[in-house]
């Protein structure tokens, strides 16, 4: 078939949609609303997939994590809360492995059931509560990376002298400070007096809006923490290692040390966890996979619906269009050029329907991101899938139409009134 008679079979698949537009409109109805479907939900999967991965790197790079128990995705057994603590020692320890560059072993005075601090914090008769109190070791500044909008984490001169400073999240010195400078500043937290040193930027969440419990922080350096909240005693480890290449080796390594020191037989399971921002973007994984099968799901039920529309108004059009197929039948068209005909307009119908709904979809993804502030992200794999499915459904439901076409006998369809 030529070019010339394929772009005549798609102008005659729109003269049919502008003669009928009702019926042709609810025909594609099914495919815009299957496509806009795939659009929408995979714009929300994959705009959470980026904040997911942006919120994974923001804990830091090439480390592990290191705890008697996993706090991702897993709810703790009453076995996994009666696990010895990881120690200091177990800090010391891990630092002579050969392909760790930091190690920093940390404490927090938290309400952990609700992801809330148990302590406020005053500044010249402001307060601000529930503020999450944190103990780091110096090596901190290069384990995690936090990013400072004003002044400095502290060092090892702090953490040796057991000063009396801290670095506060950004909720907690906008709320104390407002538009004051905050570095120098004095603050009162448990009843001691502490001297503002640095500022962090806001911390990555997972969905926009709200506020992030990790931005109501105040963090010390470990020796000033275990000075005023000396009964806290669950160390959690962070391990810097020097390459991405060597994470299976690192964690092995830890794994043996770990085994060893906390005496675990041979036959026994671990009895600590290790775990790296990885571990969530893999359970984001998991979570997603369902997703995608109701995405299927949903958008295959618009697309059957549309399909079927499609093989309706193709089999009307076969109908109505008797006589004419006779006639180019009967003037030389073959079975072929007529079969292709009519698969064309059924394959540009749907098209016309994809277009629509990826349309549909993208102000949709727009509405999402912006209107009530989630991470939408149109994904253009999953956009040109969608169109494909869509002219493919045409291919599929408009071929028996088209063959029945290609199949009318002349002489029979030019008698037909």
């Amino acid at each position: 078939m030529s070019i010339s008679d394929s772009r005549e079979s798609v102008r005659m698949a729109f003269e049919t949609l502008r003669s009928n537009k009702l019926r042709s409109g609810l025909t594609i109805l099914g495919v815009v609303i299957g496509v806009a479907t795939v659009i929408t939900i995979s714009s929300l999967i994959n705009g959470v997939n980026n904040r997911v991965e942006a919120l994974a790197r923001s804990f830091g790079t090439n480390v592990f994590w290191c705890f008697r128990f996993p706090v991702i995705g897993v709810r703790p057994t009453t076995e996994m809360l009666a696990r010895k603590q990881l120690t200091f020692d177990d800090a010391e320890a891990m630092r002579t492995l050969p392909h760790v560059v930091a190690v920093n072993p940390a404490l927090q005075y938290a309400n952990y059931d609700l992801n809330l601090g148990n302590v406020a914090v005053k500044y010249k008769g402001r307060k601000i509560q529930h503020t999450i109190l944190e103990g780091d070791s110096p090596t901190v500044n290069i384990t995690n990376d936090f990013d400072l909008i004003a002044g400095r984490m502290f060092n090892e001169a702090d953490d040796f002298r057991r000063s009396n400073v801290t670095v506060l999240g950004y909720d907690a010195a906008k709320q104390l400070f407002d538009n004051e400078n905050p570095i120098n500043k004095e603050v009162e937290i448990d009843g001691d007096i502490f001297t503002v040193i640095g500022v962090l930027d806001k911390q990555k969440q997972l969905f926009g809006g709200g506020k992030n419990p990790q931005d109501n922080k105040a963090i010390f350096p470990l020796s000033t923490f275990r000075k005023i909240h000396p009964e806290q005693k669950d160390v959690w480890i962070t391990v810097k290692y020097d390459d991405p290449k060597n994470a299976s080796i690192v964690e092995e390594e830890l794994r043996t040390l770990l085994r060893e020191r906390r005496r675990v037989r041979v036959e026994k399971d671990d009895d600590f966890a290790i775990f790296s921002p990885d571990s969530i973007t893999r359970l984001w994984g998991q979570i997603t996979a369902g997703l995608v099968i109701f995405m299927f799901a949903v958008s295959s039920v618009g697309l059957m619906v549309g399909g079927v529309g499609v093989m309706n108004i193709m089999l009307v059009s076969v109908t109505e269009r008797t006589r004419e197929i006779g006639v180019r039948k009967a003037i030389g068209a073959t079975r072929r050029k007529v079969l292709v005909q009519f698969t064309v307009e059924a394959i540009a119908l749907c098209a016309l329907g994809g277009v629509i709904g990826v349309i549909l979809g993208a102000l949709l993804t727009l509405a999402i991101r912006y209107g009530i502030d989630f991470p939408a992200s149109m994904s253009a794999f999953w956009t040109v899938i969608a169109f494909i499915v869509s002219c493919g459904i045409g291919l599929v439901f408009g071929i028996y139409p088209a063959w029945k076409a290609a199949n009318l006998d002349p002489i029979e369809a030019l008698r037909y009134e």
